[in-house]
């Protein structure tokens, strides 16, 4: 068994800190859904400004409002604006590396979906297990179109 990225959210602005709350990662459920991160998962988070890393659970917050608030000890690792890294994992067996797509959002400084990818590994006759970036067309407001998905390999 081999840990894999299973979903991640890239470069989502940090909105708030609440030192007080009971633990945890407070983020907007359509960002989630979008993305495949599911309430209540464990996650891992790296800020991209101070490197901290931390591991913490999923929350949802309100519908839309763009919303990445770190509470209870996880407040400490970061500042309102920060960026961070936040990714979903799971173990899988290495052929089910054919079988995976892992959904990645890159995101605005306000917060809005910038970028849908889903990551893809192929067998190709340079090795056996070569990797894709797929840029999925995402219409502003939209849900993701995976009609014209253009591959791109990563050398």
């Amino acid at each position: 068994m081999i840990r894999i990225v299973r979903a991640e959210l890239h470069g989502i602005t940090v909105t708030g800190a609440d030192l007080d709350y009971h633990g945890s990662i407070t983020l907007d459920p359509e960002h989630c859904d979008l993305a495949g991160i599911r309430p209540l998962e464990f996650v891992d988070i790296w800020n991209k400004q101070s490197g901290a890393r931390i591991s913490t659970y999923v929350i949802f917050g309100e519908a839309g409002s763009k919303c990445c608030i770190l509470n209870g000890a996880a407040a400490r690792t970061c500042q309102r604006g920060d960026q961070v890294i936040i990714c979903s994992s799971s173990y899988v067996e290495e052929t089910a590396l054919y079988d995976t797509a892992p959904m990645v959002l890159t995101f605005t400084p306000k917060n809005d979906v910038k970028d849908v990818l889903r990551y893809r590994v192929k067998e190709t006759a340079r090795r056996p297990f070569d990797f894709f970036i797929e840029t999925l067309p995402r219409a502003e407001n939209s849900d993701v179109d995976d009609g014209s998905a253009a591959d791109r390999a990563i050398a």
